[in-house]
């Protein structure tokens, strides 16, 4: 992707998995938004704080009011062995995160990956879930040889289910009061994706 000479490349710029030769890129270009999809830094913390207190991102994921910007401080520092913290952001502003967690050190559970992810609200329904998710979907098939990826998401978030039933993801239970949510238990689905 070549640098415009409006935005600096560095800071979000599309990264490469370096695929072999003749596969195209791992991580594609969406010229039509700008959204480009990179590896999170640890300078991202206040960006991520940002989005993961948002309203929308609170009641849509399992993250509380009120967090502390230190603990994604903490987590851009050291992420865990066997984690791919992804963004996505439009010029230098950071508007999405996903995790795909993967089990190295677990012999039985080396072949998946679980998902989770946030866009800001003011970039919600603007292609930024899918462009992080085409990104994770690529490196766990391309890259990391991931059979299945599941996740968890609240039954009454349809914009998010869509997104990844559109991405192969289907439903495959419902947990009942999986979670406390602003004063009520809630039911989540448990969704996955099987590579064929």
């Amino acid at each position: 992707v070549a640098a415009s000479p409006n935005r600096p490349q560095a800071r979000c710029a599309a990264e490469y998995f370096n695929p072999p030769a003749g596969a195209g890129p791992a991580v594609v270009y969406n010229a039509a938004m700008d959204i480009h999809v990179r590896h999170a830094e640890p300078d991202d913390f206040q960006a991520m704080h940002q989005i993961y207190s948002q309203p929308g991102v609170i009641r849509g994921t399992m993250q509380l009011p009120f967090s502390s910007p230190e603990k994604r401080r903490k987590f851009l520092a050291d992420i865990p062995e066997g984690t791919y913290s992804l963004v996505a952001c439009v010029d230098e502003q950071v508007i999405g995160q996903l995790n795909l967690n993967t089990y190295p050190n677990s012999p039985r559970r080396r072949h998946m990956g679980t998902i989770g992810m946030a866009v800001h609200d003011e970039w919600q329904g603007k292609g930024v879930g899918t462009r992080l998710m085409q990104a994770a979907l690529e490196l766990a098939d391309r890259w990391l040889n991931l059979r299945r990826v599941q996740l968890e998401v609240f039954t009454d978030n349809q914009p998010a289910i869509r997104l990844y039933q559109n991405s192969g993801f289907e439903i495959e239970g419902t947990l009942r009061d999986f979670a406390f949510r602003d004063g009520e238990f809630v039911d989540v689905y448990v969704m996955g994706r099987l590579r064929s």
